[in-house]
């Protein structure tokens, strides 16, 4: 099996060969390059992205001969801890600057070689390959009469990746010691917690330039299975659902590749998250899913918790509180808008757009009457924008809550249409732009 898998593989080249590729001038300016671009913070030893250029112009042929020779040793990484939307704390796992360049620089050669051999329903942290896609490979199945789901959720998968299975895996495809070597030693290079050293027995932190490689490479096993047995199935990252056409079948599905994924990848399986559904009652990769029965046809849309936590940013970013400019407040609310409709561009949610956009002139509002703050200067803003002397004065001795006075005379003086001249961004517009109908 192993004999067939690398002989169609043209990108398979020798030990001495792929190692100097990994060190050669060109790969090695790439690397340097996305790391820069990619920032990040400071690892355990407070090296700054800035820094690093510096301290390769004197240390880098050092670094090159000690990867030839095996001994590199890479830091440990500093854990952070990330809350999660829904509960629980991601675990983050920091490399130095260095360790992240020379990582960058191992991918960029593996890469070509696992390409061809990943499975065409793999998404994730790939080139050329999005969230946007795995959406639209599972419409297809949906539409296609597959509208059984068997959702699988694993249980801390990059903390529980086993690190001997891992390596063989590699070893099929890698044929340099010296580059097997160094990504082991990234394995096992340990995690400083609170300035105390824990060893890291298993798993691949997330967070290290490696990282989603190495978990391709450990899921393309549950890819080729699921291959296999001909199953439908769209995944990205450890992020996978499986299409099929009937309830008993699903249930079979879920059972025998649950077993698969524990007894042969050494993975864990969270059976109170893992379920069997349909389409409707799902949430894959912040996008939820509704039959429109209008075109007989199944579509995506945000999850409704996607738009709760958009929501509780929008409130952050619009409170009245927060004592930040406005160029800097419209600068941050367009961020979150512009990248937000472009990762559902593809989904449903005109409606969504009109009730958010209301919500966020309505804090807008309440924030500038807070921001104006006395009554003169009340008075002296509504005569600015055409309100008649009585009216100014009246409203600018109004006693009524900020609530009242944002959903009632503030909004024939601070329009809508104002609001968007100074800047303020438009969800329906952005969505009108950016929405692509699949």
């Amino acid at each position: 099996m192993d004999s067939e898998r690398n002989g169609g593989n043209e990108n398979m080249k020798t030990d001495n060969t792929l190692l100097e590729e990994m060190l050669s001038d060109t790969n090695l300016e790439l690397a340097f390059t996305q790391v820069k671009r990619n920032k990040g913070a400071s690892g355990v030893d407070g090296m700054e992205v800035a820094e690093l250029k510096d301290y390769l112009d004197k240390h880098l042929e050092e670094i090159k001969d000690s990867i030839r020779n095996k001994t590199y040793k890479p830091q440990p990484v500093r854990r952070v801890e990330i809350p999660k939307p829904d509960g629980g704390i991601r675990n983050l796992g920091v490399p130095t600057v260095l360790d992240r360049f020379v990582q960058q620089a191992i991918a960029q050669v593996l890469i070509p070689i696992y390409e061809p051999i990943f499975s065409d329903n793999s998404f994730g942290f790939r080139p050329n390959r999005c969230c946007e896609m795995a959406i639209i490979k599972a419409l297809e199945y949906m539409n296609e009469g597959y509208q059984w789901i068997v959702d699988i959720d694993l249980e801390k998968f990059f903390d529980t990746v086993n690190h001997d299975k891992l390596i063989s895996l590699v070893m099929k495809d890698v044929k340099s010691g010296e580059i097997v070597s160094l990504i082991r030693k990234y394995l096992v290079s340990g995690i400083m917690i609170d300035n105390e050293y824990k060893e890291s027995v298993v798993g691949t932190p997330q967070g290290g330039n490696l990282s989603p490689l190495l978990s391709n490479i450990v899921l393309n096993e549950l890819d080729k299975e699921m291959e296999a047995r001909g199953l439908r199935f769209t995944r990205y990252a450890d992020d996978c659902i499986i299409l099929v056409g009937s309830s008993k079948a699903a249930d079979r599905v879920m059972e025998n590749i649950s077993k698969f994924i524990e007894k042969k990848l050494g993975l864990k399986v969270n059976m109170t998250k893992s379920k069997v559904s349909k389409p409707n009652d799902i949430k894959y990769l912040g996008f939820g899913f509704y039959y429109d029965s209008f075109s007989s046809m199944w579509k995506a849309k945000p999850h409704e918790k996607s738009i709760a936590t958009l929501q509780t940013k929008l409130r952050r970013l619009t409170n009245r509180s927060w004592s930040v400019s406005w160029e800097y407040r419209i600068l941050k609310i367009r961020q979150l808008v512009n990248g937000w409709i472009n990762y559902y561009r593809i989904g449903n949610f005109i409606k969504v757009c009109r009730k958010l956009d209301a919500q966020i002139r309505f804090r807008i509002r309440m924030y500038l009457w807070k921001k104006w703050k006395t009554i003169g200067n009340r008075e002296k803003q509504l005569r600015k924008l055409g309100a008649l002397p009585w009216q100014a004065k009246t409203w600018a001795n109004s006693r009524k809550s900020y609530a009242r006075c944002a959903s009632t005379f503030l909004q024939t003086r601070i329009t809508n249409d104002l609001l968007y001249r100074k800047g303020l961004p438009s969800m329906v517009a952005q969505y009108q732009l950016k929405h692509i109908s699949v």
